[in-house]
């Protein structure tokens, strides 16, 4: 805006200047003749939004100035501006039709009003008028094809860009299509031997009239889980689908956890409600990794699961009571590691370490919001 006002300043010296110092004409500048100078510079505040309308505006107004035979020629400003901004928008048949009609007035007029100069003559005396208007045309259809093709350009770069994403994604899938079948192959083979051969040593023991060890029964058990789970995230790696877990199956796990020798508890503080999924999954996850984790290296120990919801957090803590010395400092392993990365991509907080009293504690504070 403040560009704007300095040009249509500047523009409104150069007319009323170039009047007041141009060579006398039939007519002397009276009042009439500064509205025909002033009127113009007002239309032309309004070129970007009705340029054609304001180039017949100039175009009226600089034909009756001439038709009165007002002194010079600088008075066409406007119009020059006027037909800079009409091509600019496109408009160049319009324009050519526009000026092509005043000039011919302004030419016929002139001849008829001055009867001992010749037709030659009055179009020589025009022809830097005419000048003046061809070139502002001429730069207006430049720089409108100049920038049709920046535009053009940058519509290129934007679809570069674009077929690079989709060439990333597909090059993604691909990825995650090889790494199904690695673990296709690798894992799902092995976990279904386990369980195969739990479900045998059951059967023999049973047939036999045997007791059925319980860790028999929870390798069984654990690994149809295992299965179930592995199948889960086979499926995101397929198809980007999220895999399945989420605290309706805590007391199933629970119950593994107790199947497996593990005496585990679960407190509920506040209001039990549904979470976001991601939420709820890495709650779930947190619960799952640190009851393995109770179960693998605490001993024989007893764990406690508090889950707090609050109005806007959802607080999961799982404590033991396992053989943790107090003053042991914490090395976190992949699976603290990897609730920690759950957790802070929540962007909530996690602290796990011996607790005061011997055992170790994981506490995870969530946001109930979707992670970015």
């Amino acid at each position: 805006m403040r560009w704007q006002a300095r040009f249509l300043v500047a523009v409104a010296l150069v007319v009323v200047v170039g009047a007041l110092t141009a060579p006398p004409g039939r007519t002397a500048l009276d009042v009439s003749g500064y509205l025909l100078l002033g009127l113009p510079l007002v239309a032309v505040a309004f070129r970007r939004r009705y340029p054609v309308a304001v180039l017949v505006v100039t175009s009226a107004f600089l034909l009756a100035y001439q038709m009165r035979g007002y002194p010079g020629v600088i008075p066409a400003v406007p119009v020059v501006v006027a037909v800079f901004a009409a091509v600019d928008a496109g408009r160049r048949w319009v324009t050519v039709a526009t000026l092509a009609a005043g000039l011919t007035c302004v030419v016929v007029g002139d001849a008829l009003a001055n009867d001992a100069r010749s037709f030659r003559v009055v179009l020589q005396d025009r022809f830097l008028l005419v000048g003046w208007i061809v070139v502002a045309g001429v730069a207006a259809e430049v720089l409108r094809q100049r920038r049709a093709y920046l535009d053009q350009v940058e519509q290129r770069a934007r679809e570069a860009e674009r077929g690079r994403e989709e060439a990333a994604q597909r090059r993604a899938g691909e990825e995650r299509l090889r790494i199904a079948r690695e673990l296709h192959d690798s894992l799902t083979h092995s976990i279904s031997l386990i369980k195969v051969q739990a479900g045998v040593a059951v059967h023999l023991a049973r047939k036999n009239g045997e007791p059925v060890p319980p860790a028999l029964l929870a390798i069984q058990e654990a690994s149809g889980e295992a299965m179930r789970e592995l199948r889960a995230t086979l499926g995101v790696l397929r198809a980007d689908e999220e895999p399945g877990g989420g605290l309706d199956h805590l007391d199933d796990l629970l119950a593994r956890a107790r199947g497996a020798g593990l005496a585990a508890t679960l407190t509920v503080a506040g209001t039990r409600r549904s979470l976001p999924p991601v939420v709820d999954r890495t709650a779930y996850r947190i619960v799952q990794e640190a009851l393995t984790n109770v179960a693998r290296h605490a001993g024989p120990a007893s764990a406690e699961v508090t889950m707090s919801y609050a109005e806007d957090s959802l607080t999961v803590q799982v404590d033991d009571d396992g053989r943790a010395p107090v003053a042991q400092s914490t090395v976190p392993g992949v699976g603290l590691v990897g609730m920690r990365e759950r957790v802070t991509a929540l962007g909530g907080s996690l602290h796990a370490g011996p607790r005061p009293v011997g055992g170790f504690t994981v506490r995870a504070e969530l946001p109930l919001t979707e992670a970015p």
